[in-house]
């Protein structure tokens, strides 16, 4: 019988590698994870959801005193520098990879900082700096590896004024004109923290709205929002060639128009880090955006091996990958039961911010299932009315016989915290989803949960 260094093993240490190891470890698993960062948190703490959303809040801060100061004679015209941002940024990384260290040290969990490629399926070799490698083997490996930023080849990201959604937080000035290409959920957060920081944005869409799969009534708010605030919103638009100067940058499109800024943000699409875990000594291939197909259980074709988080595509979102990251150890562990979660809410940090959860509109019209709409608008309560924070609204579809809560969406301050009062009551099987909760329960006044009654009623006195 083989004896291994370890139970398992997880190639990555981002949220879905750390959520593997820890749960893992819980269940009394021997447990090594791999990093290529010298400290814990991947690229979601290092360069991607943590640090963009600290300069998020950093920009909402600044915007909220400069448009609802204490008092008129406090208000401050000078304009804050993106490249000022950086040092509260820097300061919540690092937070967060001492916190996450902790939950390495306190679940016995091994470090090992390197890039990782198999050796067979059982063995793993990691190296440092194209250093002889280290070999470790384990019973059963998790692929954790997450994504980067699509890099097109006739593109150069070397150049001062190109940058990807990683880079991009460590750009050393602030654009006067920011031609942003990729209208997904990525280039749309950044659209609107540079708008709000005074940068004209062009925006650059490939397809026909922003952010097709939200309820159309959010995108169209999004799409005010961003006009509001002097984004640029070009539609249905196709890349054809990048002229760099060192001054400018300037982008061609395959409708002809030349779009002139002083620095580019590429946004569109990610690629599975794959490429540099030698895939073929266990028989497994990667699509050509870099992803692995898995089975219910996050199975690979390869019985021992596993894959979650970005690694293997949609939806690609942190919270998902923390419930993929438990769900998959589970199973390494011999816990089979169905524990998989598949009401992952959106939750889309532009400002103001963008949360939803189940069917939109389009989706319950297109299934013929009858519905009734509820909606609050922010303006109308007095939480948002004092804290100055009333664009948005709360929106609420439900059964039109059945009363049970079909999907709810949100658009407004702290939208990805009101969205989990609604999916809580969704989630509830039988006569327990019903819109008629928020009827019949009491809300703390004044607060932003208000607004569930509110949109209750208005959808009721509809029916």
């Amino acid at each position: 019988m083989s004896t291994y260094d370890f139970d398992l093993v997880v190639i990555g240490a981002g949220p879905a590698g750390e959520s593997a190891a820890i749960n893992a470890s819980k269940q009394d698993l021997n447990v090594a994870i791999i990093d290529n960062q010298k400290e814990p948190g991947g690229n979601c703490t290092h360069a991607g959801t943590i640090p963009s959303k600290a300069l998020r809040s950093a920009i909402n801060s600044y915007l909220r005193f400069q448009e609802n100061p204490v008092t008129p004679n406090l208000k401050l015209e000078q304009r804050i520098q993106y490249q000022d941002l950086r040092p509260n940024v820097s300061e919540i990384i690092r937070q967060q990879v001492s916190m996450r260290s902790r939950f390495f040290l306190k679940n016995n969990i091994r470090y090992y900082y390197g890039t990782a490629k198999f050796i067979d399926e059982n063995h793993i070799q990691f190296s440092e700096n194209q250093k002889r490698g280290t070999e470790i083997s384990a019973k059963k490996i998790i692929i954790a590896t997450g994504s980067r930023p699509y890099h097109p080849d006739n593109i150069d990201f070397k150049h001062p004024r190109v940058f990807d959604s990683d880079s991009i937080l460590d750009m050393p000035f602030t654009p006067k004109r920011l031609i942003i290409y990729g209208a997904g959920v990525i280039g749309s957060e950044y659209a609107s923290m540079f708008s709000n920081l005074g940068v004209k944005v062009d925006l650059v869409n490939t397809r026909g709205q922003l952010l097709e799969f939200l309820d159309d009534e959010i995108s169209d708010a999004l799409s005010y929002h961003m006009m509001k605030r002097g984004v640029t919103v070009r539609h249905q638009e196709e890349y054809q060639r990048l002229e760099t100067t060192d001054t400018h940058v300037f982008l061609h499109l395959a409708s002809g128009k030349r779009i002139k800024g002083d620095a580019i943000l590429w946004c569109n699409g990610r690629t599975g880090n794959t490429d540099q875990l030698a895939l073929d000594t266990v028989n497994l291939k990667a699509n050509h955006r870099g992803q692995l197909a898995v089975d219910e259980n996050y199975k690979t074709n390869a019985d021992n091996i596993y894959a979650i988080g970005d690694v293997i595509g949609w939806p690609s979102l942190a919270s998902a990958a923390y419930n993929q990251g438990f769900e998959a150890s589970s199973v390494v562990a011999g816990n089979e039961e169905d524990v998989r979660v598949n009401d992952v809410p959106t939750g889309i940090y532009t400002i103001p911010e963008i949360s939803s959860v189940g069917l939109t509109e389009k989706e319950l019209t297109q299934q013929k299932i009858p519905y009734e709409v509820g909606r609050a608008f922010f303006k109308n309560t007095a939480r948002a009315q004092i804290s100055g924070q009333t664009a948005g609204m709360l929106k609420i579809l439900f059964h039109s016989q059945t009363f049970a809560i079909l999907g709810i969406h949100c658009f407004g301050h702290e939208a990805t915290e009101i969205i989990h009062i609604g999916q809580a009551i969704m989630k509830q099987n039988g006569p327990a989803n019903d819109i008629r909760y928020f009827i019949n329960t009491t809300f703390n006044y004044p607060t932003m949960a208000e607004a569930y009654r509110i949109a209750a009623f208005n959808g009721l006195n509809r029916l």
